[in-house]
């Protein structure tokens, strides 16, 4: 009765070349989602050297120019129409 019993492990195969790169990159997507979802919830604290350079001036002439609007020839302009009561 003892010796009908087999408690050998079953014959598993090796695993091919293939299933080895999958589950190692599945470990290491898993890895990255963790570490994007980290970033998210952790604040990273800005460093106190940028705050201190005072940024450069922009030229006033360069940043104010005049900005022209051009009417295309495919619309028309507005009718300007008081509402009937």
């Amino acid at each position: 009765m003892a010796s009908d019993l087999d408690f050998s492990p079953p014959e598993v195969p090796e695993p091919t070349f293939l299933e080895n790169l999958l589950r190692y990159g599945l470990f290491l997507g898993a890895i990255f989602q963790l570490i994007c979802v980290l970033a998210i919830i952790v604040p990273i604290p800005k460093s106190s050297e940028a705050e201190e350079e005072p940024a450069e001036p922009r030229n006033v002439e360069v940043s104010r120019r005049p900005k022209t609007v051009v009417p295309s020839a495919s619309k028309r302009p507005k009718k300007e129409t008081k509402k009937k009561r």
